[in-house]
């Protein structure tokens, strides 16, 4: 079975996206956690970017070895694709992570999960607007309308008639996932020509670079490096080397409408890990409601219908 056939085959895109989503989801505890073993405060954002910088250039380094152990030509660069390559590591890992790590200091694992989810109907959207064989229908809109009042949801405060929501925390993990949706479909664009696992690569080592040095420039820095903190950080480098790579395969292969629709696994294993891991009190109505209409927003989205077109 080759490669192409292999994975669009619905039952290995169940399993692939599904590993994906529970490697992302695991993120989010993981990286809460990374702030506390490595003494990283809320305010600290050069030492985020840094501790977000070693975590991808790490993660792209690997993708490039294991390319390279299994024959691939690694050296694929020429004048037309490098710009591409780059441009592509600065807004899938650099943008998106920028936004994402300062973020993640000032909201819970949990909900930065679920408003993290937001992604997947930034992809349905702006696929309408690129691919002909990708429009938006009736389901998708009134998916992405149920989707975004679970984000609604989970910002409220016991105080139901009280909205809690801050730019520095969730708003900036909705740019993020803006970032993210729209540079994946950038990079199926670039995949359809070079192959996929390498383009990851780069673009992982070129966007944590940049983070690394935006960093190290404004005297951030990662200290109290121990065993823990040390196997977190690798942790993080190898589910995102995997996940990225698989996830920019399936991409190449698939509708982004289809592919987006398992995004919604992102937010139960978020929600839940940190609930296990970080303590979180997630098992009350609003976090619950949020997950209900962010689930059933992504599942309506992705229902065959009729285009509005």
């Amino acid at each position: 079975m080759n490669t192409k056939k292999l994975l669009t085959n619905k039952k290995v895109i169940i399993v692939l996206a599904t590993i994906c989503c529970l490697l992302w989801g695991s993120a989010f505890p993981g990286v809460k956690t990374g702030y506390s073993l490595f003494k990283i405060s809320a305010n600290d954002i050069p030492s985020k970017f840094v501790f977000a910088g070693y975590r991808f250039t790490l993660a792209g380094i690997l993708v490039l070895i294991a390319a390279a152990v299994s024959g691939k030509n690694i050296l694929i660069f020429t004048k037309k694709n490098t710009p591409q390559i780059a441009m592509l590591g600065f807004t899938q890992t650099t943008i998106q992570y920028v936004f994402f790590y300062i973020g993640l200091g000032y909201t819970t694992g949990s909900k930065g999960s679920i408003v993290n989810a937001t992604s997947t109907f930034f992809s349905i959207i702006l696929a309408h607007f690129i691919y002909k064989n990708d429009k938006l229908t009736f389901n998708k809109a009134l998916g992405c309308i149920v989707g975004f009042l679970g984000v609604i949801a989970a910002n409220f405060s016991s105080d139901v008639l009280k909205f809690s929501f801050s730019f520095k925390g969730e708003g900036l993990v909705i740019l993020s996932a803006l970032a993210a949706s729209a540079s994946s479909i950038y990079g199926k664009k670039i995949t359809q020509i070079l192959d996929s696992t390498i383009v990851t690569g780069y673009q992982l080592f070129i966007g944590g670079f940049v983070l690394t040095i935006l960093g190290l420039l404004n005297k951030g820095s990662l200290a109290a490096f121990t065993p823990k903190s040390t196997l977190l950080l690798f942790y993080l480098a190898i589910l995102s080397s995997a996940a990225f790579s698989i996830w920019t395969a399936l991409l190449k292969y698939n509708k982004v409408g289809f592919v987006s629709m398992f995004n919604f696994l992102i937010p139960i294993f978020g929600v839940f890990l940190s609930a296990i891991i970080l303590k979180e009190k997630v098992f009350d109505i609003k976090n619950l409601a949020a997950l209900v209409l962010v689930c059933t927003g992504i599942i309506l989205a992705n229902r065959e219908e009729v285009s509005l077109n």
